[in-house]
């Protein structure tokens, strides 16, 4: 007689519990236990309990390798839902083995585990292991589809079996998509057809949805989204969040019409990707050292700034020629600007000339510091608009979002639990899904902001990704080839270059790790049809099979393989914790930041007046809405995960756990540094403060 200790974990999620049966099954190499109830006296799998048990067998097992979950009916009592963590059993000579599940059975059904050791195909030669893989993989391709969300954008996931009567989790909150008093109706069938284990949990469910709700019946109440004039002072803008302050925002409000402060954004703003290095005027931008030489200090000269490297560019030309639309009853404007910016020796970046078109000519004239404080400062305000689309549509939602979840999906249809690329890259994946849905909802449907708060509307938003796309490439998104082809690598004062550098390299580190110890040679790396299946899923659905990208097909060595992971957790963290945590305090002052614009770019001097000026802003509707998305999509719910915490063990192995430890470590030191940084910073900057990036994108 062989007797196992039965260790059974039950999420921490509330309602993670159920009262349905739970039997086991255990499979070894020398045999297959009986199927056997796990049942106390009292409650068992209640919400967060680890239920122990006992499992008698005839013989030894020998090494186990597959457990089975049966989830059945308690006799009256109905159906509901369970969160399974881990199952952990003690074998007779005392090895310990563990089996991680963490995910949701919703329905009477048999859950197949594995043993946590990370396998390649490779290292699996036993009959039984390689088909359970195989069927993994089928199954999820069989549930998990990939369907066209707008031609020319990433493709998404589709789950065409989804049956709501039959498929709902009990456990799960539902909203309706109302939003009390508010023009906004989520479209909930964006989130309704995910399964529960691609949804928020339970306490970020409730905390997302239950901290906008009163946020837009207390808009409604103070008569904000009803009103579709003009702000009649700046002062009120004030008012939208008037108990949502930072030190950030309020230097925004405070600063927000200094040259400095302009340049300074470019740096460490929410879109610090864009500015480039330049080295010759172009021919659409006509700037001449006249114009500038008042702006550049004495000594000096265009030409002279240029060769030492102390000219930047601006260019917003993937603007250029999207039509506007009408909101509130009203036509709305837009441009493709240009903004030359000037790095003096004070350290201060600069701008010292801005034209609002991509065509130079009579009508499209360049404004300079020298001109009209309202010509001036509406100049800089069309270049922030120009700012919202190139951050919103590009840097943030494409960028981050929506290939990451390319990553997530291709990962979950082509990687078995058991592989240990997807050990390393699943809690880079937790809720992208669901937030992504949510997100398609809020900006990209019939009803929501790009349709009601953006100057382009729903297609024009639409068309500024898909132009972003097909110009992405695989060096671009490798981190510190971006900065050098921009020629930004050695500008002072650039914390996000400093910081987003320190993490990636902190990231880098720990995936060498983890991928030359499951891939100790190139050939392991070619030989892995699982992990190719992966990579070219990503340029297929994706990248959408464009050459130009860039984008591997294939990988055959550790080197590119370690580059690849870099990239995919880099793009899955970080990246999107530098252009979304700061969105409220950037945006909540209006002038800064706006959606939409509602007379046309000027095409003579000196005729902006103040009035002129507010009347071209966002009225008061169109910036409630903007700001109450955007207020939504920049407060991460409760329920976080930073960077580099792992609470579910999926890696049991001494070296990867190890790696794990150094990693958090090595970011610990990071986090310290910056806030050492930051004390003697007028405006800090921490949003990649390792405790403040979350490990995926959940919000």
């Amino acid at each position: 007689m062989a007797t196992y200790k039965v260790k059974v974990a039950t999420g921490t999620d509330l309602l993670s519990g159920t009262m349905d049966s739970i039997s086991l099954t255990i499979v070894g190499t020398q045999g297959e236990s009986h199927k056997q109830l796990l049942n106390h006296f009292g409650r068992d799998f209640a919400t967060g309990a680890v239920d122990e048990y006992t499992v008698r067998c005839q013989q030894d097992l020998g090494e186990l390798i597959i457990i089975r979950l049966h989830k059945e009916r308690h006799s009256f009592l109905p159906k509901n839902s369970w969160y399974c963590n881990y199952v952990q059993i003690c074998a007779p000579g005392g090895r310990v083995y563990h089996f991680p599940a963490y995910q949701w059975m919703d329905g009477y059904e048999t859950l197949a585990l594995r043993e946590a050791t990370g396998k390649t195909t490779a290292d699996d030669t036993l009959p039984i292991l390689l088909e359970h893989r195989r069927e993994e993989i089928r199954a999820k391709q069989d549930f998990y589809h990939w369907r066209v969300f707008v031609p020319g954008l990433p493709n998404y996931v589709h789950i065409p079996s989804y049956r709501p009567p039959a498929r709902r989790n009990p456990n799960r909150p539902e909203w309706n998509g109302y939003i009390p008093g508010f023009p906004i109706l989520i479209n909930i069938k964006a989130t309704k057809f995910l399964n529960s284990n691609l949804r928020y949990s339970f306490i970020k469910t409730a905390s997302f949805f239950f901290r906008l709700g009163p946020m837009a019946l207390g808009f409604k109440l103070r008569g904000l989204v009803d009103c579709k004039q003009s702000w009649k002072r700046l002062k009120d803008i004030k008012k939208i969040f008037p108990a949502n302050k930072s030190i950030i925002s309020e230097y925004v409000a405070e600063h927000w019409t200094e040259d400095s402060f302009f340049g300074y954004q470019y740096l460490n703003g929410i879109n610090p990707g864009l500015l480039r290095r330049c080295t010759q005027i172009p021919d659409k931008f006509p700037v001449t050292d006249d114009m500038v030489a008042p702006f550049l200090g004495e000594g000096t000269c265009l030409q002279a700034e240029l060769e030492k490297g102390n000219i930047y560019l601006a260019d917003y030309r993937i603007l250029e020629g999207i039509p506007s639309i009408e909101l509130n009853g009203r036509k709305q404007h837009h441009c493709a600007p240009l903004c030359l910016l000037h790095f003096g020796p004070e350290g201060n970046m600069m701008p010292i000339a801005i034209q609002l078109s991509q065509t130079p000519g009579p009508e499209s004239p360049i404004f300079l510091p020298s001109d009209s404080e309202w010509d001036w400062l509406l100049a800089k305000t069309w270049v922030r608009y120009a700012e919202f689309y190139c951050h919103e549509a590009i840097s943030h939602l494409l960028e981050t979002h929506l290939i990451a979840e390319a990553f997530c999906l291709a990962m979950l249809r082509q990687l078995p639990m058991c592989h240990p690329l997807y050990k390393l890259l699943v809690p880079h994946t937790r809720y992208t899904i669901q937030i992504n849905s949510i997100g398609r909802a809020l900006l990209l449907n019939e009803g929501g902001l790009s349709a009601r708060g953006m100057s382009l509307g729903l297609e024009g938003f639409a068309e500024v990704m898909v132009r972003a796309l097909s110009e992405t490439t695989y060096e671009s998104l490798y981190l510190p080839n971006d900065f050098v082809e921009r020629g930004v690598q050695d500008l002072p004062g650039y914390y996000y270059r400093d910081d987003s550098l320190a993490v990636w390299d902190a990231l880098e580190r720990y995936v060498t790790e983890i991928i030359t110890y499951y891939y100790p040679c190139d050939a392991a790396v070619e030989g892995d049809p699982e992990l190719q299946s992966w990579v070219q899923e990503i340029f297929k659905q994706c990248l959408l099979g464009r050459e130009s990208s860039g984008f591997p097909q294939c990988l055959r060595t550790v080197p590119e393989l370690i580059r690849y992971v870099t990239i995919v957790i880099y793009t899955c963290s970080a990246k999107h914790a530098a252009v979304n945590t700061g969105q409220l305090e950037y945006t909540a002052w209006m002038p800064n930041f706006p959606s939409s614009m509602r007379n046309p770019p000027m095409q003579a001097k000196g005729l902006t007046t103040r009035d002129s000026y507010m009347d071209t802003l966002p009225d008061v509707k169109t910036t409630c809405i903007t700001l109450l998305v955007l207020w939504t999509l920049s407060r991460e719910p409760d329920d976080k995960r930073p960077l580099g915490h792992f609470p579910d063990i999926h890696f049991v192995e001494e070296a990867p756990r190890r790696s794990m430890e150094v990693l958090r470590q090595r970011l610990a030191q990071i986090s310290h540094d910056i806030r050492q940084r930051n004390k003697d910073l007028p405006v800090p900057y921490y949003y990649l403060d390792p405790v403040l990036i979350e490990n995926s994108i959940s919000i």
